[in-house]
């Protein structure tokens, strides 16, 4: 986000103007110009702290969600798998069995990994 016109991060040509404005109007204006200059540095620092703290705290949110919709989809998928298994167990189903699992495993073990892949 860029600062409005006028009121740009603090660099060292501000700093230099600061003190060419000291030497031209006299000790009297010093109170009013170090106010003005620590005002805009105030400034500054608080948005590039404002903006991080925004940022962790989202990222945060972010990483809450995901291990909750993890752990949301694990009990769901133990949910779907013990009825499919006791259904393909009891008819001897053994390969739809197996392919039912590998499916679960395989939804699971995707999402994990694109969940912490999206961490990094």
């Amino acid at each position: 986000m860029a600062p409005p016109p006028g009121e740009e991060p603090v660099e060292r040509r501000d700093i230099e103007a600061l003190l060419a404005a000291r030497q031209e109007l006299g000790p009297s204006y010093d109170a009013a110009l170090v106010e003005s200059f620590a005002d805009r540095v105030e400034r500054a620092l608080d948005e590039k702290v404002g903006s991080s703290v925004d940022d962790r705290r989202h990222r945060e949110m972010l990483e809450r969600r995901q291990m909750v919709f993890q752990f949301v989809l694990g009990a769901a998928s133990m949910v779907a798998a013990i009825p499919i298994s006791i259904v393909l167990g009891v008819t001897d189903h053994f390969l739809a069995l197996l392919v039912a699992w590998l499916g679960i495993v395989a939804v699971n073990v995707a999402h994990a990994s694109t969940t912490r892949r999206g961490n990094r």
